[in-house]
């Protein structure tokens, strides 16, 4: 049940939802298998329950933020009733990829490989959300001159604060866990993805450079990432395409070719399999860096 104060900013050209701030309560919206097409950040101030993403499941308490990318299909189960607000903006409103530098949320909030798509909200953050939440709201109830750019920042706020935090928990946690085998063998497996993934796509690839059998190197990522090797190989190129297919105007086959697969179709297939939805439709419905044209003159609709 959404609340009245549930706002959305509609991109005039293509009419479709740029920004979005609402409310849940007593009824969850997320309760079956959803795959948008835009960013979404959930946070979850009251209830607990499970949050199925990319084939895995993992629990949370209250006060605990999930996002989750474009196409990225989700679904959250409750197990006691939840409630809280949601923050939703396409990536022709803002691109994570585009403004890296700037809010460093991609790899750490959004397409991040090797950790679950959440993180738990202490309370000295969650009175810097609050306040965020409260300027966003003021803002679009009373719209003003430059008001997409003042959501731009408040929104750039909420990310930077956000992958601070998450950044901030996970070093805690690979501190207070004892792997000895942790910190070089995968951490050099994750240089080596980024570095090679372009080229080389196979487990064994990777084994060989490690010089560790695939079989006993898949039982490590699977121990501490939740998910086999080939998993996080087919992830860090799909991310990687998703990129070029926003960003760029390049060809499914000049992407593919880049990303080391000769066949289009081949690589048409194996992006359809991982992210659920084939290269052509996910350009068309996130769209190809529209945002560049469209500063101003949004819609807001209560």
């Amino acid at each position: 049940m959404l609340q009245h104060n549930d706002f959305t900013l509609i991109n005039p050209q293509t009419g479709t939802l740029s920004f979005k701030l609402s409310y849940f309560d007593v009824d969850n919206p997320f309760n079956e298998l959803l795959k948008l097409s835009h960013y979404s950040l959930i946070w979850v101030t009251n209830g607990s329950g499970n949050v199925k993403a990319d084939f895995n499941e993992y629990s949370f308490e209250a006060n605990t933020l999930l996002s989750f990318s474009p196409h990225q299909p989700f679904m959250v189960e409750a197990e006691k009733c939840i409630s809280g607000l949601v923050i939703n903006f396409h990536p022709d409103f803002f691109c994570i990829h585009k403004h890296h530098k700037e809010v460093a949320c991609h790899g750490v909030l959004f397409n991040n490989i090797y950790s679950p798509p959440f993180v738990d909200v202490d309370a000295k953050v969650q009175a810097n959300f609050n306040m965020i939440v409260e300027q966003i709201k003021a803002e679009m109830q009373n719209p003003a001159l430059a008001q997409y750019e003042l959501l731009i920042s408040y929104l750039k706020i909420f990310l930077i604060t956000a992958s601070r935090l998450k950044t901030e928990q996970q070093t805690q946690i690979e501190e207070t866990i004892d792997q000895p085998e942790k910190p070089f063998i995968l951490q050099n497996l994750k240089n080596y993805i980024e570095l090679h993934y372009k080229s080389k796509h196979t487990a064994s690839d990777y084994a060989d450079m490690l010089a560790i059998s695939p079989k006993a190197l898949t039982k490590l990522t699977k121990i501490h990432f939740n998910k086999t090797l080939t998993d996080l190989i087919s992830e860090r190129i799909i991310i990687e395409a998703k990129r070029e297919l926003y960003l760029t105007n390049k060809t499914v086959k000049e992407i593919a070719y880049e990303l080391g697969y000769n066949d289009e179709y081949y690589f048409s297939r194996f992006f359809k399999k991982n992210a659920e939805v084939s290269p052509q439709v996910y350009r068309d419905t996130v769209g190809f860096d529209r945002a560049s044209a469209v500063t101003s003159s949004y819609q807001t609709k209560e």
